[in-house]
């Protein structure tokens, strides 16, 4: 699955507070092991570059919250954040 592709189907206005939530889930996930260690490094280099909201950044949280809190993950997608074809995307 190309995150990256997927991240363009969200709206600029909602990436911001996508982002955030991605983020949060990320952070407070008891399912760490879970997270493949190349994808931590990637999420890593992002933050210390301050290019986690570019279309990369964001790709590389989105595949995090999916492995780690998947269900969180797609009830954010539809439900709060409005992208039911952002979530389909995820899901095939």
């Amino acid at each position: 699955m190309d995150y990256r592709k997927i991240v363009e189907m969200v709206p600029i206005e909602k990436r911001d507070t996508l982002l955030n939530k991605l983020v949060n889930y990320v952070l407070k996930s008891k399912n760490i092991d879970k997270m493949p260690s190349g994808l931590a490094k990637t999420i890593l280099h992002h933050w210390q570059h301050d290019s986690l909201a570019n279309d990369l950044g964001l790709a590389a949280i989105l595949e995090a919250a999916v492995a780690l809190e998947s269900d969180k993950t797609m009830s954010l997608l539809e439900e709060k954040m409005q992208l039911p074809d952002v979530r389909k995307a995820v899901r095939q």
